[in-house]
């Protein structure tokens, strides 16, 4: 992977897509005057992809994959329904509160992570667990730079703390009784119809089923709840004990396993 800027960047935007280079530790090319077909002929490394740091935030392109870049897609329409008093089925399935603390193990461009960030609110909190290095940087720098045009939108982004790593590790190290909801959304092995936002995603997520060891310890953290969501025909709820939780959406259930 290489990691490059837009056209004609400024210095701060340099500095910026150098850092990012430091930290995932692949080469800073300079764009110059050079197509992104140009820099993948000329640098073998841009073989893995190509990191492109440009005003709007940050764009990834691998040979054959849809681009990646962080919008909060269905999000924002989810969090203006809520504005104006709609429901939202994963906030009623895992029954967040304002002031809740809740642990996303599966953050993925973090649509359900900004959803739970707003029902939390500012008294709130929401760490979402990313173990793709690329999904987590690109999250991570769009959910802080991000401008929706809707301040209630922003703000929840902004209290998003998105962390890098497996879940299991994750939870692993965190205390017992530590959050009040912990939440799974693992990708579906079969794709929904219709999810145009989430093709992306597929190429660059890691695809691994829950494990076991990864519900007990969410179990042994979460204070309220364990919430699983997965395709309809899915066997996970039953494998791991989860009680379904039907929504109005065809393709997704929820699976909730209440903590006493």
């Amino acid at each position: 992977m290489i990691v490059t800027t837009a056209e004609k960047p400024d210095a701060a935007l340099v500095a910026y897509a150098r850092g990012l280079a430091d930290e995932l530790g692949c080469r800073f090319v300079d764009r110059r005057r050079e197509t992104l077909a140009g820099l993948a002929r000329k640098y073998p490394d841009a073989a893995g992809g190509i990191l492109v740091a440009s005003p709007q935030g940050l764009r990834f392109a691998a040979d054959g994959a849809e681009p990646l870049f962080y919008h909060p897609s269905m999000a924002q329409i989810r969090v203006k329904r809520l504005l104006e008093g709609a429901g939202d089925a994963l906030v009623e399935a895992t029954g967040v509160r304002p002031g809740d603390a809740v642990v996303d193990c599966t953050a993925g461009l973090g649509a359900d992570a900004l959803v739970l960030s707003f029902a939390a609110g500012a008294g709130g909190s929401v760490t979402a667990i990313e173990a793709s290095r690329i999904l987590y940087v690109v999250v991570r720098e769009g959910m802080k730079a991000y401008r929706s045009g809707m301040p209630e939108l922003d703000e929840a982004m902004r209290r998003v703390n998105v962390i890098h790593g497996q879940h299991l590790e994750a939870l692993r190290g965190m205390a017992n009784r530590s959050a009040d909801i912990v939440y799974f959304d693992p990708m579906f092995a079969r794709p929904v119809p219709g999810s145009a936002s989430l093709r992306p995603l597929r190429a660059y997520a890691e695809d691994r089923s829950l494990a076991a060891e990864a519900i007990a310890e969410a179990k042994r953290v979460a204070r309220r709840a364990v919430v699983l969501k997965d395709h309809r025909t899915s066997g996970e709820f039953e494998r791991h004990g989860f009680r379904r939780v039907r929504t109005s959406y065809s393709a997704v259930d929820y699976g909730v396993i209440g903590i006493q």
